[in-house]
């Protein structure tokens, strides 16, 4: 539930918020980039809408595995570029260091899920 109330977040943030994205990061009006960031933003929200369908369900093991690979794939690769921009660069923005921080969470947990079953114990 938690990831896909942030996916959802950040979905709607990207959708509707991307001339002030653009400000935020200084790019400045550019119609292009502005268009990524908003299908960028509906890819995010319709992945938070599989999250919140499938928490009702079992998840684990062999139990909704496509979901589990494909949330682990997204957190870890975007967690892994997040992570070596904020070790390249100790002056980014706070942002950049939070998200880095909420992916590779996110990454960890959705990792063990995919290695645990549903009934183990912790």
């Amino acid at each position: 539930m938690l990831s896909a109330m942030f996916l959802a977040v950040a979905g709607m943030g990207l959708t509707f918020f991307p001339q002030e994205l653009n400000a935020y990061i200084a790019i400045g009006v550019n119609k292009y980039f502005t268009l990524i960031i908003q299908i960028m933003g509906a890819l995010y929200f319709g992945f938070a809408m599989i999250n919140w369908m499938a928490k009702g369900s079992i998840i684990g093991g062999i139990y909704n595995r496509p979901l589990v690979i494909g949330n682990f794939a997204h957190f870890f690769i975007g967690g892994i570029a997040l992570v070596k921009v904020v070790l390249a660069d100790d002056h980014m923005p706070a942002a950049i260091w939070i998200l880095a921080g909420i992916y590779s969470v996110f990454a960890i947990l959705f990792g063990i899920l995919f290695n645990r079953h549903p009934n183990a114990q912790a």
